[in-house]
C-alpha cells in the first residue's frame, strides 16, 4: 500500500508559525513520525509540501495510478479552492483531510471546508495528532475496502 501527505501552504513553517495554535513540532517532525508509524504497518508514506495551488494539483493528478490513498492539509486553500476540490474527485482516490486546529471553532470563513466533500474523512483539532489519527483512518479504510483483514 502507497500513500502520498501533501502539506498545502505556510505548512513548511510549523514550528515558528504562531506555537500558540500550532505548537513547536515542525513539519519535519511530522512527516518523521508518519513514514515510522506508516511502515510499521507496511505502508509506504511519501510526503509532499507546496505553497502554489496549481503544485499541489499537478501533485494530486500525479497520484492516479500511483497512490492507494492521500492525507491532505490544504492549509488556506481549504477554504478557498475548488479547484484542489476538483483534482481530488477528479483522480478518485480516498482522500483524508487533516488540519492540526480546530477549523470549525476559529474564524467563519474557516467553517467552510472546499475538500471535506469530496473526503471520506476528516481530522480536525488534535495538534500534531491529528496527521496520525489520519494515516489511522485512511489505511482502516483501505483495508477495509480491500478485504484485508483488519487489526483493531
Amino acid at each position: 500500500m502507497k500513500l502520498l501527505l501533501i502539506n498545502g501552504p505556510n505548512l513548511n513553517l510549523l514550528g515558528v508559525r504562531e506555537p500558540q495554535k500550532y505548537g513547536s513540532t515542525t513539519l519535519v517532525d511530522i512527516e518523521e513520525e508518519l513514514v515510522r508509524a506508516a511502515s510499521k504497518e507496511g505502508v509506504k508514506l511519501e510526503c509532499y509540501q507546496s505553497n502554489h495551488e496549481g503544485e499541489i494539483i499537478d501533485k494530486i493528478q500525479s497520484a492516479l495510478g500511483n497512490y492507494d490513498g492521500i492525507i491532505i492539509n490544504a492549509g488556506g486553500f481549504t477554504h478557498t479552492s475548488i479547484a484542489i476540490r476538483d483534482a481530488i474527485a477528479a483522480v478518485n482516490i480516498p482522500a483524508v483531510e487533516v488540519h492540526m486546529t480546530n477549523i470549525h471553532s476559529r474564524e467563519e470563513f474557516r467553517h467552510t471546508s472546499m475538500i471535506s466533500g469530496v473526503s471520506i474523512g476528516q481530522v480536525v483539532g488534535f495538534g500534531a495528532k491529528s496527521y496520525e489519527y489520519a494515516l489511522d483512518g485512511l489505511i482502516w479504510h483501505l483495508k477495509k475496502i480491500k478485504d484485508i483483514d483488519l487489526q483493531v
